[in-house]
């Protein structure tokens, strides 16, 4: 069965498993301290334009806990928007390990912005109350749509203002980034974000996520923060090698080019069917759209996808970089014989 559920659902690029065999042979020392670690990293900083520090993680809940565990207390609020993945889809890890309110703000496209922030920017000094200290942004948000980097620097400068860090958790940040044609650094590290997930799973990885700090004051503590995050892998370098071959040769970019290539296909094909209608602007490789629910339940019965609210009948369909002309002609072919 083909899935446009998520990119999650895809397999490891070809290169990717290269490294993974060439990382395959013999012993290394553990923890990290490691040829193919020491490359990997560099390769990583070679991506910003600034001083910043990388850490190579298991997985997307453990970069974003132990990121927000680095810039919180247990009295802090953190902002985020109300379809946010710590909110959503983490089972209230990140709450759990940082003892934070996590503070739900609604958005009509997943975004936040400074207007929406201004409400709650409240109570400071105040010791009854949780204080304000951190938000959380994703690039490309839960809902597809991408912040360009105006939007995250607007972010940035109003957070600092009230002595809040930001983290930005970029699981798709490389869908973001070729969507704008513009370099990972240009759409996080450049706007001012304090930390970011730099995402390989959903591009092609399988299986590795990457923190980069650029906050001096968080780098003190970052690497301390990923082992109690339960983050620090023994065998680093089969982690580690996976974004060698992500950031070699631009296959960050040609998997996020493709992914979002795959995505515009198949939204001008559903935009020709009278009944589907778009709830969100597709603006990188996911599209959200009602049909008849008759329609759904049947495409269910060939394809995997995910309601993302049942009372509408709004569906979520993610293309990644191993989805294919063919798999978007042949779903194309079932619905409209439908």
């Amino acid at each position: 069965m083909r899935s446009f559920a998520s990119d999650n659902n895809s397999s490891v690029h070809p290169e990717v498993m290269e490294a993974l065999v060439r990382a395959n042979e013999g012993q290394v020392i553990s923890y990290g301290d490691d040829a193919f670690t020491e490359e990997a990293t560099k390769l990583v900083k070679e991506q910003f334009e600034r001083p910043c520090e990388a850490l190579f993680v298991f997985n997307g809940t453990g970069s974003n806990t132990m990121a927000l565990q680095m810039m919180t207390r247990p009295y802090h609020i953190i902002f985020c928007a109300d379809t946010a993945h710590i909110s959503v889809d983490e089972c209230g890890a990140p709450t759990k390990a940082t003892g934070c309110f996590m503070r739900t703000i609604p958005t009509p496209d997943g975004k936040l912005t400074p207007e929406l922030l201004k409400p709650y920017m409240i109570n400071f000094g105040v010791e009854h109350h949780s204080q304000p200290g951190a938000i959380y942004i994703s690039q490309c948000s839960e809902l597809g749509t991408v912040y360009t980097p105006e939007e995250v620097r607007a972010l940035c400068v109003f957070a600092h203002h009230y002595g809040m860090k930001v983290h930005m958790d970029g699981a798709r940040i490389s869908n973001a980034a070729a969507a704008l044609g513009l370099s990972l650094d240009d759409v996080s590290g450049a706007c001012g974000v304090d930390t970011l997930t730099l995402g390989g799973t959903k591009n092609g990885l399988m299986g590795a996520e990457c923190v980069v700090v650029f906050d001096p004051e968080l780098m003190k503590e970052a690497r301390y923060a990923r082992k109690q995050a339960c983050q620090l892998a023994s065998k680093m370098r089969y982690i580690a090698c996976q974004f060698t071959a992500f950031l070699s040769n631009d296959l960050w970019l040609r998997c996020a080019k493709h992914a979002n290539a795959m995505a515009k296909k198949l939204e001008e094909a559903l935009k020709q069917l009278p009944d589907v209608h778009f709830t969100q602007k597709m603006e990188s490789n996911q599209l959200f759209l009602t049909m008849p629910r008759e329609k759904e339940d049947a495409l269910l019965k060939k394809y995997f996808f995910y309601f993302w609210n049942e009372s509408t009948n709004e569906i979520r369909l993610v293309t990644s970089w191993d989805t294919t002309e063919q798999d978007i002609d042949e779903f194309m072919d079932y619905l409209k014989a439908l």
